[in-house]
């Protein structure tokens, strides 16, 4: 008896040991998961009045409109505060969706609200130290912007601390997951590699949270009290760049490679790049600017510079900064580094191992070698290109094709001349509508509903979307969702839709394999061997499943 109540004893202790622990450790959650509103006078907020127009709207200089191309268009100028105030009241409508999309895309990722609340938490854990890798001038812009957002989301946060949250949201994906959710393509020519020996550069934002997040782009034309003027292609209630030129013609775009997971967060990487468009003019000011600033995901920057007539990438892990300069009149860049200190690491002999990346590479070397000198109209056909390497037929929507057919934007600038091309919906299918940066950031406010793209430099939308392979596309991806919604399909219409592509047969395979369907399933994963598969991890999938299937025939 006495043996039992020394057992029941100390078990009584260690389950108060245990309560008090989740208990602090609950507490240092809640804690670091705060952070509080920048110190800043809101005095202001009042008296800076949205109005509207024939559908423009516009607060002083500053304005906002949907052009006729599908595309937003908006302007916001002045002091940090102020411009993120202006921002978040021309456009809160897209604020307020944006997050609705995001939060629901976390929520079919994370349907249990136990784990919703947990994974508050534990992001709040991991950005504890957010704020202090972020400029005060950023923290309020972010401020002003998040004045807009919606109050329905409070259980996560305040409207400050989830829209600066957000701004690592790419990063924490990256690095949590280890691997590149932003599989992009980028290139540049200048000199011979040039029609007109003018620089060009061009890229496929390839970041895809849903179909839903792609469709409210925004052409933000930023006029800011320090720093250069610049452009981005960015989305409600996100003021970091991943796209963008400025004023003085120098251009980034960012590419992600692979990363070890950290143990905490620094700066976002789209803020870095935003840094680097508001503030330096040339390419040593841009990689002085990396080098100071603490990242903890792996990045690839593709800067362009009018005034050094090259481009070069910067190439920035937590721990390391390099720059690759192929010494050529042309550059290439995928999801591996390429320099001499960290094209050598074990992550990115990884990455160029397992990932897509090089095989993209491959075919984006092909695509240029073949097209002789770049123009425009030839920059964007290769943005455009579906096809693997030697013209290889390997389904619509492959990793190792350029096109992968789910870029949020596409993009082509030319610097010296400052002009930028902007992809419209679907993917980089439909028009490139053309701005002219002399001309927008000529202008004093708008208060005219009137054109600013350049319609002669517009670039026609891609014949494609005309095709029955188009459609077919289409039905595919109704297929694979209807799948993933765990409703009923015709697999040989799935099939049919889109039969060169691995992927499609996985799909099949995977519906049939929960169909305890395994005879026809391990068909349908045999022939996805036979194709043009991206990535080795899929392809390990493959071959466990058919070893499953097989198993599972054996015993029967």
């Amino acid at each position: 008896m006495n043996v039992l109540k020394k057992i029941f004893k100390i078990l009584g202790y260690t389950l108060l040991v245990l309560v008090i622990l989740l208990l602090a450790g609950f507490t240092y959650l809640v804690v670091v998961a705060k952070e509080p509103n920048p110190k800043i006078s809101d005095a202001k907020v009042e008296t800076l009045q949205r109005m509207e127009k024939e559908g423009l709207y516009y607060i002083d200089n500053n304005w906002f409109r949907k052009s006729k191309s599908g595309l937003y268009e908006m302007y916001v100028e002045g002091e940090p505060f102020e411009r993120g105030v202006v921002n978040g009241k021309l456009s809160k409508e897209l604020i307020q969706r944006q997050e609705d999309v995001f939060v629901s895309q976390i929520k079919k990722m994370i349907p249990s609200t136990f784990y919703l609340h947990f994974l508050k938490y534990f992001i709040g854990w991991f950005n504890r130290d957010l704020a202090k890798n972020v400029k005060e001038e950023y923290k309020e812009e972010i401020y002003g912007e998040s004045l807009a957002a919606s109050t329905e989301y409070d259980y996560i946060g305040t409207n400050y601390q989830r829209i600066l949250n957000y701004h690592a949201a790419h990063d924490i994906g990256h690095a949590l997951q280890s691997m590149a959710l932003v599989g992009c393509t980028s290139f540049g020519t200048w000199g011979s590699a040039s029609a007109d020996s003018t620089m060009i550069i061009g890229r496929n934002f390839d970041f895809y949270m849903g179909d839903q997040f792609a469709e409210d782009k925004i052409v933000s034309f930023t006029n800011p009290s320090q720093g250069h003027k610049f452009m981005t292609v960015t989305w409600g209630g996100f003021i970091g760049a991943v796209s963008g030129m400025n004023d003085q013609g120098l251009t980034v775009t960012i590419n992600a490679d692979k990363t070890a997971i950290p143990a905490g967060s620094a700066t976002p990487v789209s803020l870095v790049a935003r840094e680097i468009l508001q503030y330096a003019k040339n390419i040593q000011e841009a990689y002085t600017i990396a080098a100071k600033r603490k990242m903890f995901v792996s990045e690839a920057f593709l800067v362009g510079s009018a005034l050094d007539n090259k481009a070069v990438i910067i190439e920035k892990t937590p721990e390391q900064l390099a720059m690759y300069d192929p010494k050529k009149n042309y550059i290439l860049c995928a999801n591996h580094f390429q320099s001499d200190l960290l094209g050598q690491t074990k992550e990115n002999k990884e990455q160029k191992e397992k990932s897509a990346s090089v095989y993209r590479y491959e075919r984006l070397t092909e695509l240029m070698q073949n097209n002789g000198p770049n123009t425009v109209q030839k920059t964007i056909n290769i943005l455009r290109d579906q096809k693997g390497l030697h013209g290889a037929n390997i389904g619509m929507g492959n990793e190792k094709a350029v096109n992968q057919l789910i870029a949020h934007h596409s993009i082509v600038f030319e610097p010296q001349k400052r002009l930028v091309w902007v992809s419209s919906s679907p993917w980089q299918l439909g028009q490139f509508v053309c701005y002219d940066l002399n001309k927008v950031f000529a202008m004093h406010g708008m208060k005219d509903n009137h054109e600013i793209v350049d319609s002669a430099l517009t670039v026609p939308a891609d014949s494609f979307i005309t095709t029955s392979a188009y459609k077919d596309f289409v039905l595919y991806r109704s297929y694979k969702q209807r799948v993933a919604d765990k409703e009923s399909i015709n697999v040989d219409s799935l099939i049919t839709s889109n039969p060169e592509y691995y992927h499609t047969y996985v799909i099949a395979g995977d519906y049939l394999f929960k169909q305890k369907n395994f005879a026809k399933a391990k068909e349908e994963y045999t022939i996805a061997l036979t194709k043009v598969i991206a990535t080795k991890q899929e392809e390990e999938h493959i071959r466990r499943q058919i070893a499953k299937c097989e198993e599972e025939l054996a015993h029967r």
